[in-house]
């Protein structure tokens, strides 16, 4: 299983974990993987402790970051863009609010949004000045051997500070086109999205989208993205031509994921029609577990979804209260359609050994199929 993507990231097997947990990016990275840590959410501070707590665990084991740096978004200071927020889709996120008996957030003291577990309006991670106010932090780790850019082709500066570093760059595409322009702007591996992922993600599928990525970009690395939670989906994604898979959706359900009891519930309930993309967390199309909060969304008396990182800014504090209240009717989670597989709670190391037995013997089921078919069994078709 170990290939040139593998060597140069310093892993024994091409499976690529995203989380926003960091016991499951360092349970990763010990079985032999790579643990991708999700930034988007933290002050440059709490990334410092979630990293520290990572060095510290995996030993000399590599990891990564995945930041959020879009190409296209409305620019500006955060107070700036906090005043472009019209007060219509305020008042109206508090409306829903209300509908759903939501208490507003207890007064945060002197550390702002600390005090409630995430970053505030005024430090979403979203903004070109955050994200690199995170790398910094980031790139101050040894074992930190993998960025990705989860929106666009990372900027040329950042992209020449990893290459001075040693760290390999990665971003994601939901169509050729992109693919092409990341390869372009000069990552070292594109990861191809499909349309069953995750998070933020596109139309096509990922049978579809693998395969023409990987010809589109050849010689360049391709990891198969969207649905992908078990040894016969990695080894469907190895045999479209992709060097590894980048998995999300199947550490949801872990022992060590972040999520909490009430949406895990939700999660390990539901089946792969139970998502829906919707634009709520930032504006842009994501794949998420479908809630009375994202029906909410699409209905008429909705105001309608602002632009990146407008959209975001609105919602944050309303999913922090989401979360506080414990509400079973709005309570949501980001994830895919392989959800529906992810029905029990296996501990990230068991979730890998099954995914690499079911590897091995899926290849070894078609190797004995191909020979029993016998050398002249395709001229007979």
């Amino acid at each position: 299983m170990k290939n040139e993507l593998c060597r140069r990231a310093g892993i024994e097997l091409p499976i690529f974990a995203f989380s926003h947990c960091r016991d499951v990016v360092a349970a990763v990275s010990r079985a032999g993987g790579i643990g991708v840590l999700g930034a988007a959410g933290f002050t440059p501070e709490q990334l410092r402790q979630e990293l520290d707590w990572i060095q510290s665990r995996v030993g000399e084991r590599p990891f990564g970051i995945d930041v959020i740096m879009p190409k296209k978004f409305e620019a500006g200071a955060v107070p700036d863009l906090q005043s472009m927020i019209p007060e219509g889709h305020r008042a109206w996120v508090e409306s829903v609010l209300a509908r759903y008996g939501i208490a507003p957030l207890p007064p945060a003291g002197g550390d702002g949004a600390a005090a409630h577990g995430g970053i505030s309006g005024e430090q979403i991670g979203w903004t070109h000045e955050i994200c690199r106010a995170l790398l910094e932090v980031a790139f101050g780790y040894p074992g930190l051997k993998l960025m990705v850019n989860a929106l666009g082709t990372p900027p040329e500066d950042i992209l020449a500070e990893c290459r001075a570093r040693g760290i390999l760059v990665g971003a994601l595409a939901g169509k050729v086109q992109h693919a092409v322009a990341h390869r372009d702007g000069g990552v070292d591996f594109i990861i191809a999205q499909g349309h069953e992922a995750g998070g933020h993600t596109g139309e096509i599928t990922t049978m579809v989208l693998v395969p023409q990525v990987v010809d589109a970009v050849a010689p360049l690395p391709v990891l198969a993205a969207g649905g992908i939670a078990s040894g016969r989906q990695m080894a469907a994604a190895m045999a479209l031509g992709a060097s590894g898979v980048w998995c999300g959706s199947v550490w949801l359900t872990t022992p060590e994921s972040e999520v909490a009891p009430l949406p895990r519930r939700k999660l390990l309930a539901a089946d792969s029609g139970q998502t829906v993309r919707s634009r709520v967390i930032s504006g842009k199309p994501a794949r998420m577990l479908r809630s009375a909060w994202t029906d909410a969304w699409e209905k008429p008396d909705c105001p309608g979804f602002l632009p990146l990182p407008l959209q975001g800014i609105l919602t944050q504090e309303a999913h922090l209260r989401i979360a506080r209240a414990n509400n079973e009717e709005l309570a949501f989670y980001p994830c895919g359609q392989a959800i529906g597989m992810c029905n029990d709670e296996r501990d990230c190391r068991s979730v890998i050994a099954d995914m690499v037995n079911e590897y091995v013997d899926t290849v070894e089921r078609l190797g004995r199929a191909l020979a029993d078919a016998g050398p002249d069994s395709a001229g007979d078709l």
